[in-house]
């Protein structure tokens, strides 16, 4: 993570508030569970409704799952940040009523974009996919705050 790049909590929890307002990943039952400045965790249940004609878990669904993990993570220095490139290979098939996991790590960042790692397992901390996620840095905050843990 970066040390150089501040966030105050106040400011964080406004951040993870206005991710929480995601329509798309809350109509798939992703929930925001820990946010830090270059990391955040992403959980949800695999339903029967999530499920592929083999009856396993739909990638589009632990690619969403991973996705959002990754974007809170990006975001999580109150600065808005968007997906440059994104790619995930899948490791085994997922069962429905699993409950899956995904941590998205910053693993390097520079003045206009930022490399992240993704994992996703199971509750049994087996791995379904790895993932690695390039986000570029716009000009602008996800929220406005003006009190003192501004940026």
């Amino acid at each position: 993570m970066s040390p150089k790049r501040k966030t105050g909590n106040n400011e964080l929890g406004s951040v993870l508030a206005k991710l929480k307002s995601d329509r798309y990943a809350s109509f798939l039952g992703i929930e925001i569970t820990k946010i830090e400045r270059g990391y955040a965790q992403a959980n949800l249940t695999v339903t029967e409704r999530m499920l592929n004609f083999n009856g396993f878990a739909h990638g589009g669904l632990i690619f969403s799952l991973a996705d959002a993990a990754f974007a809170a993570a990006c975001n999580s220095f109150n600065q808005t940040a968007a997906a440059l490139s994104f790619h995930i290979a899948y490791r085994r098939p997922v069962q429905v009523n699993t409950q899956l996991v995904a941590e998205a790590v910053e693993e390097s960042s520079g003045k206009s974009t930022a490399l992240y790692e993704i994992v996703v397992k199971t509750d049994d901390q087996r791995i379904v996919a790895m993932c690695e996620g390039l986000a570029y840095k716009l000009p602008s905050r996800v929220v406005e705050n003006d009190g003192p843990e501004a940026i």
